[in-house]
């Protein structure tokens, strides 16, 4: 016998108890489903050598970073939320200045995708960031201004830069800027002098009879005798001249803001240093010495070309005299 009170009573009916149930396991499916998302998307974060960031413009407070940041700044997240100076003082002090004039450009642009600067991580090591923002547009009116951005860690790859531009611009032997670099180091200090109105000195050597050395010691011996020319080179010259080889045993060098006696006095200094140089082969010690050309600005030279090639006219000159000297042109 049915008892009445228990059908009667408030439980849900069969039909509307399924239904219940059916919405609960679904719901239970959708908390199964947006914790899944939630491990996937913290998983992301993890992986990826970026860092994620949220900030609030006018309060200068940082509202989110991802975990990305303790890794690449060597930093607690935490201090970060509570102090946004914990980014600012990483940033490596000559590039601050940019760092900060980029990010408030956002303001006018709304994105700014540019950016690239340093910071000094926790350990003191330099890396580098290619940090890209762009303001939260989906903030409603009157809303604060949210600025989010993912920073990226472009060390590596600013290192793979720097070397190849190393190489491109550096003569592999004697680690002097090559012929193609040296000319437009050249070519930029001739402008600036007829821009400022200021002297301009060019100075070209050639080391004497280098193919005897070559024919008589092997080219492992001359290329050392390269190698101490340049650094030579490198020692004698002042601060800010531009010093490099232009062909064989041919070097170069510019000498801005250098009026001719001084220009002289320096060609002398360098002339006296190489002549010190001593090398030594199967018990057989030998000196060089160089002939050099040396010519300075005029009012008439179009170009760096001019001085060069009265640089060259005076380097033969000084071979036509005997070698191992100094000649104007």
């Amino acid at each position: 016998m049915v008892n009445r009170n228990l059908q009667d009573s408030s439980l849900p009916q069969w039909p509307e108890a399924a239904v219940t149930l059916t919405a609960l396991f679904h719901a239970q499916g959708e908390v199964t489903r947006l914790s899944e998302r939630e491990q996937l998307f913290n998983t992301l974060l993890v992986s990826v050598n970026a860092v994620l960031w949220a900030f609030n413009w006018e309060t200068r407070q940082m509202l989110y970073v991802s975990p990305a940041y303790e890794r690449i700044f060597g930093r607690s997240a935490e201090l970060l939320l509570s102090d946004y100076n914990q980014w600012r003082d990483s940033i490596y002090p000559d590039d601050l200045d940019y760092a900060e004039r980029s990010m408030a450009e956002v303001l006018i642009n709304g994105a700014v995708e540019d950016r690239e600067y340093r910071i000094i991580a926790a350990d003191g090591q330099v890396r580098w960031l290619s940090d890209k923002c762009f303001i939260n547009r989906l903030a409603e009116p009157g809303q604060p201004m949210i600025i989010v951005g993912i920073a990226e860690d472009i060390t590596d790859k600013k290192h793979i830069e720097t070397e190849l531009q190393r190489l491109a611009t550096t003569d592999g032997l004697t680690q002097s800027s090559n012929r193609r670099h040296f000319f437009d180091c050249a070519h930029r200090e001739f402008e600036q002098a007829r821009k400022q109105d200021e002297p301009l000195s060019f100075l070209l050597l050639d080391i004497d009879d280098f193919k005897v050395i070559n024919d008589t010691y092997g080219h492992q011996v001359g290329d050392s005798v390269l190698q101490r020319i340049a650094e030579s080179g490198r020692a004698s010259l002042r601060r800010g001249d531009v010093f490099g080889r232009i062909g064989g045993e041919e070097f170069a060098a510019v000498f801005p803001g250098c009026a001719p006696d001084m220009a002289m006095q320096v060609a002398e200094r360098l002339q006296r240093e190489i002549q010190r140089l001593g090398f030594c082969h199967d018990d057989q010690t030998f000196g060089i010495t160089i002939s050099q050309g040396l010519t300075s600005l005029t009012a008439e030279d179009a170009n760096i070309d001019a001085l060069f090639a009265r640089a060259d006219a005076a380097m033969y000159e000084a071979k036509r005299q005997g070698k191992n000297r100094i000649i104007c042109g």
